[in-house]
């Protein structure tokens, strides 16, 4: 452990739960690191995970963005590039761009959004994508006749989450230089967005415990 992780962890008190607020203030002051850091929110939830009638996934789009900018690939029928570029995608394609992927197995973006009616070519390239969670699904509003939406949606700082094998989800919910309120007010999204998703089967406590931190920084508890 670093000098500077062990000073940063000596200001949290590891067995309070800290408000939001004060969460947050604390969180800034403990990153130390060089760089605009990441906002983490780690969120246990009482699912049982084995169950699959109580997995949680859902979409929802930051309020205040998330700091970085994704980059997307549209693959789209020829009447929908010039759309999809207009709405920002970095790149393009239908059958060409599929047929490229093939080839070299490259893909150089970081979420994929496609039309409906290229689904079945994209079957070509679909274990690539699968295997690097880039395959478009409609669940997470990535398979879509409204494309320029979809990418719209991105670039404002959409994000998609699914609870993980041990009943937990992690999500990145802003940068350390965003100022406490709007920090607060995408950690609070976040949260409304879980609690509207409460699979039906679930009893007893549903939201467990929730740490933040910043990269490289020290895990704050919350209370929730």
């Amino acid at each position: 452990m670093s000098k500077r992780l062990k000073e940063a962890k000596t200001k949290v008190d590891r067995e309070k739960l800290y408000s939001l607020a004060e969460a947050i203030k604390l969180l800034k002051e403990t990153s130390t690191v060089k760089f605009d850091a990441s906002v983490e929110v780690h969120l246990r939830l009482g699912i049982d995970p084995k169950k699959t009638d109580q997995a949680v996934r859902a979409s929802f789009v930051l309020p205040n963005g998330c700091g970085k900018t994704k980059k997307i690939a549209a693959f789209v029928t020829p009447d929908k590039e010039k759309d999809a570029r207009a709405a920002g995608a970095d790149i393009v394609g239908g059958k060409d761009l599929i047929e490229k992927i093939k080839k070299d197995g490259k893909c150089d973006f970081e979420v994929a959004i496609a039309v409906p009616e290229i689904m079945r070519d994209l079957s070509a390239i679909a274990k690539t994508l699968g295997q690097k969670g880039l395959m478009p699904n409609p669940k997470t509003g990535t398979v879509t006749a409204d494309v320029k939406r979809a990418i719209e949606e991105i670039k404002k700082g959409k994000v998609d989450f699914k609870s993980d094998d041990g009943g937990n989800i992690h999500i990145m919910a802003g940068k350390v230089s965003f100022s406490e309120a709007n920090l607060k007010e995408n950690i609070s999204a976040f949260l409304d967005t879980v609690k509207k998703v409460k699979p039906d089967s679930v009893k007893g406590t549903y939201l467990e415990s929730m740490v933040i931190s910043s990269s490289m920084g020290p895990g704050i508890k919350v209370q929730l």
